[in-house]
């Protein structure tokens, strides 16, 4: 079970760490990064004018993903243990499963959104989800 749960963290350590490299890699690329990852027209138009909120909220998106990184690998025994190690990574899973499957809920709410993103971005929160999880399950 210890192994599983290490190779879990190792594995959403990944995840988490290049889905905040994309976040991040969108405050410099701008309108374009954003419409290549699905973002939606009213993120990229803001992008486009200048606006500080799509920087922001990649940036914003970009910490959290990289901060959940850093508990990952402490989960592995990579890093030293962090505090409320356990429980960050059982919530972690939670939020990224509750959002995967919210998907279909919440997909009026951001209609510029385009379909792959929605497809692409719920498949890496299940992903997600699960290896937090079973990080966290496995302590």
């Amino acid at each position: 079970m210890q192994e599983l749960a290490r190779l879990s963290s190792m594995a959403a350590a990944l995840l988490d760490a290049a889905a905040a490299v994309a976040h991040f890699a969108c405050i410099f690329w701008g309108a374009r990064g954003l419409r290549l990852l699905g973002a939606g027209e009213r993120i990229a138009g803001l992008a486009e004018a200048g606006h500080w909120y799509p920087p922001l909220i990649s940036a914003a998106i970009g910490s959290l993903l990289s901060l959940l990184a850093a508990y990952a690998l402490s989960g592995a025994g990579l890093l030293s243990p962090l505090p409320g190690l356990r429980l960050v990574l059982a919530l972690a899973g939670a939020v990224f499963l509750a959002r995967a499957l919210a998907a279909p809920w919440l997909r009026p709410l951001f209609q510029g959104n385009s379909a792959r993103f929605w497809i692409v971005s719920s498949a890496i929160c299940l992903a997600l989800g699960l290896l937090h999880l079973a990080a966290a399950l496995g302590r």
